[in-house]
């Protein structure tokens, strides 16, 4: 079997994680996105856990089709009956039973003898395949397991009728080297049917749950345990982007692929930080902002050149269009000239070394230079008057007066031509109602597409009391279109207002180039 399952627990395991917790309806659309992914199986929940879980688990197995819907269960048949009832409504399902066998497990959580573990392990699949085929068995902690005794409980629960036999690393404790070779043992010495599956199930305790998941594989596994955005208990579960794109980029190496549509892994780590309020780190592999990023000048003049030069992957490979390159205070002349000509200007020679030392004082201040402020500097070294900043000058929020009516902002925008220009809006939200007056006073709608703010509150005793540093990275969405803009301030107001301005400066300035394009086209 070359074709590795991916079972998807962002529902279950990476819902369990503090932080995490997601709405019935977050839950519903999670697992449609999942669905679109075509993960093998949605792990839903765990109906037993609660009657919201219940209700959850329920609510997807009536409404996704496609992937195989599993409900998790501790060895009790209250805990079965629960995931039956709550399973009823799938097409394809699953119950899929734990139960530790590691002898801290044993002794220290379940009181049980290793006799008590095997009877209960028979006992629960068995009651378990009388409402689906599909069981599977996870011996919890089984990489602190003695080998003997995981072999026996493996072979059992096969022998109850499991098909899917889960070799859990609940504590991220394993190594690559060491996953590997339990594999290939447990694939010699437990007695099963051929169709039986192992699955491998890390945690990232010490960093290594995608490589040791990736050990599995090589040592027999053929369905991986994992989560989007690699959340999960305490450091979080094996990453589903990261081991996919790592089976598709090096499937010389592993031999192996999933059913996974990789161009929307993008979407669902989107949808995953939409539902649960926290997006992934810049830096986390696949689906990170600077994942597909190159502000190194020596990294872009390469990409500019050949992207695989710098690029193992595509970006639309996993649903992104983007070219790469972010212009900061790091970036070289050939990045630089690249972006400038997108925007209509040609810069050689002497202009060339103009503009790039202006940019390189306006990178070290802003760090990273958008497309409206490129555009407006390129604009004054042409000396263009046309292209001009929108700035912020003053916010202030109107609180209401009753429980049910809306805030009202008024904002006050300073441009080079227009001058001063105040606006006033009213929106469910105080931040709404503010991104709405400047919309009106840029005559750009838009719709925030996501917002991600970094504060770091300042040293005790600095001046201005509580004050901080605050970064604020924003999202719109133009006529379809997303647009990134960004601000540093000290007040988180005036900030998230910024960064706003700033992607519908760039939204704006991007409409000018497209708009100019074709009479300069029609001119030469």
């Amino acid at each position: 079997m070359n074709r590795v399952r991916i079972f998807d627990t962002t529902l279950r395991d990476g819902e369990q994680a503090p932080g995490f917790s997601m709405t019935e309806e977050g839950k519903l659309k999670m697992a449609r996105t999942l669905a679109a992914l075509n993960v093998d199986v949605i792990e839903a929940g765990f109906a037993a856990a609660s009657p919201g879980d219940f209700r959850a688990v329920q609510a997807i197995s009536r409404e996704i089709e496609g992937p195989v819907i599993c409900s998790l269960a501790r060895a009790h048949r209250g805990d079965i009956q629960a995931s039956a009832d709550a399973l009823a409504p799938a097409a394809r399902k699953r119950i899929h039973i734990f139960l530790g066998t590691s002898p801290i497990h044993r002794d220290f959580k379940l009181h049980m003898s290793r006799e008590q573990v095997i009877a209960s392990i028979h006992e629960s699949v068995a009651f378990a395949r009388q409402f689906t085929d599909d069981v599977e068995f996870s011996a919890e902690d089984a990489i602190r397991t003695e080998r003997d005794f995981l072999v026996e409980a493996l072979s059992v629960a096969a022998a109850a009728g499991a098909g899917t036999l889960n070799v859990p690393d609940t504590v991220g404790y394993t190594t690559p080297e060491e996953i590997y070779d339990l594999f290939r043992y447990l694939g010699d010495h437990v007695v099963r049917d051929p169709d039986v599956v192992f699955s491998a199930h890390c945690h990232d305790d010490l960093g290594m749950a995608v490589a040791n998941s990736l050990a599995a594989v090589r040592g027999g596994a053929r369905q991986v345990e994992c989560a989007v955005n690699g959340i999960g208990e305490r450091a979080g579960n094996c990453a589903l982007e990261d081991v996919v794109m790592a089976l598709k980029t090096r499937s010389d190496t592993f031999g192996v692929s999933t059913r996974v549509d990789t161009t929307k892994i993008m979407a669902a780590s989107r949808m995953l930080a939409q539902v649960t309020n926290v997006s992934p780190p810049r830096n986390k592999a696949i689906v990170g902002a600077n994942a597909f990023a190159h502000e190194a000048g020596i990294h872009q003049h390469g990409v500019l050149q050949n992207r695989e030069t710098y690029e193992i992957m595509k970006p639309e490979d996993i649903g992104l269009a983007t070219d790469g390159i972010v212009l900061g205070k790091h970036s070289g002349r050939h990045a630089l000239a690249s972006r400038a000509e997108e925007l209509g200007y040609l810069l050689e020679g002497e202009k060339l070394d103009r503009a790039f030392a202006a940019f390189k004082d306006v990178a070290d201040e802003v760090g990273i230079v958008d497309t409206a402020r490129l555009a407006a500097l390129l604009a004054s070294l042409d000396g263009d008057s046309d292209e001009k900043l929108w700035t912020l000058s003053r916010v202030e929020i109107r609180a209401p007066a009753t429980p049910n009516a809306w805030p009202v902002a008024r904002v006050e925008l300073e441009h080079g031509d227009r001058g001063r220009l105040t606006d006033l809006a009213s929106a469910p939200g105080a931040l709404d109602a503010a991104f709405q007056a400047v919309s009106q006073i840029m005559g750009l709608p838009a719709r925030v597409d996501g917002l991600d703010m970094q504060y770091v509150a300042a040293e005790e005793g600095d001046e201005g009391g509580q004050g901080a540093n605050v970064l604020v990275e924003i999202r719109i969405a133009v006529e379809g279109e997303v647009f990134a803009g960004r601000a540093r301030a000290r007040d988180i107001l005036p900030c998230c207002v910024s960064a706003y301005i700033d992607a519908a400066g760039n939204a704006a300035a991007v409409r000018r180039v497209r708009a100019a394009m074709p009479a300069a086209r029609a001119a030469a």
